[in-house]
């Protein structure tokens, strides 16, 4: 078989890019379920990951890095699988981060010592939806209802049990306690199978909008006594509105409280790796706060100091300090 010079070219070329795909060495990023901020955060990252690499290009940064970020269960599940080497990085809720690192709540079977915070992003207010037509306006109206908690590793599952827990509940405080995924919870509202669920998410949500615009859904207001202790008792934890309009169903402001998404990863990865994804980042900000509008305020200023638990990563310091931020 004869080949043309134009063929050995693109041969050589294809080789050339064969050898650098299989070199490049891949990290994974836990994110939350595909309706959610979380999965937004964690693509975002990666595109600012592969918009930065050189290699095949003529200019760029040949870090040798490629990214994926595949929805996962949440917080929790993001948090371990990091501690177990199958996880790179994760985006999890400044409380179980703070947990994590101090070894209570679900990680009072053991801190995660070697846990390290990169940068926080996005506030995440806490909201309870309740379904059109069921007369739920308060955290009183849910005794006895059909409410969805989340699935186990979810961050809105922990927060829920902690809410149960300060207002002297449990479970069975609901008639009957579901586990939908993040992504199933607004169908399920909507179709009538629960009367209400929560979720630490940012906003806007395409999710929430699901329930809230889609079918007549509403946030409650969650500020009463037991609330306002949590807030008070706990540093991660702080009050958030949901200002009026956000969705068709909110003609007030909803007064709820929140954490802040955190982007984490282990003392075990590379300071190299982690400070690549941290330049990616920042040097590619207004590109990385245009991907979702619940991005559009953040700052390099509070994205290093607010909601961070664990110590930051030698990988995030060594960047930070290159900028003049540390």
């Amino acid at each position: 078989m004869k080949l043309s010079l134009t063929s050995i070219s693109t041969l050589a070329a294809s080789l050339v890019m064969s050898a650098t795909v299989s070199a490049a060495e891949f990290m994974t990023i836990g994110t939350g379920g595909p309706t959610g901020v979380y999965f937004q955060v964690g693509n975002a990252v990666c595109q600012m990951v592969h918009r930065e690499a050189a290699e095949g290009r003529s200019k760029g940064r040949q870090h040798g890095y490629r990214c994926s970020a595949p929805s996962t269960a949440g917080s929790i599940y993001n948090i371990r699988n990091i501690a177990a080497g199958e996880l790179q990085f994760g985006v999890a809720q400044s409380d179980w981060q703070y947990h994590a690192v101090n070894g209570t709540s679900k990680f009072d079977d053991g801190k995660i010592g070697e846990l390290r915070a990169v940068f926080s992003v996005h506030p995440e207010p806490f909201q309870i939806l309740a379904a059109k037509g069921t007369n739920i306006s308060s955290w009183n109206d849910l005794k006895g209802k059909t409410v969805n908690i989340g699935n186990p590793g979810s961050g809105q599952r922990g927060t829920f049990e902690v809410l149960l827990k300060a207002n002297g509940a449990g479970a069975d405080y609901f008639g009957t306690a579901t586990e939908f995924t993040s992504s199933e919870q607004s169908t399920a509202l909507c179709n009538g199978d629960i009367d209400a669920y929560g979720y630490t998410v940012g906003v806007p949500n395409a999710g929430v909008a699901q329930a809230a615009d889609g079918c007549g859904a509403s946030i409650i207001n969650l500020n009463n006594d037991a609330v306002k202790k949590l807030v008070a008792d706990n540093p991660y934890y702080a009050f958030a509105t949901i200002p009026a309009g956000t969705y068709s169903t909110i003609s007030s402001d909803v007064t709820t409280f929140g954490v802040k998404a955190t982007f984490v990863t282990s003392s075990k990865v590379s300071s190299e790796m982690v400070y690549e994804v941290t330049r990616a980042v920042f040097e590619n900000f207004e590109a990385f706060k245009s991907l979702h509008p619940a991005f559009a305020n953040l700052t390099p200023e509070s994205m290093i100091k607010e909601g961070l638990s664990a110590p930051l990563h030698d990988g995030a310091v060594r960047y930070y300090k290159e900028r003049g931020w540390l």
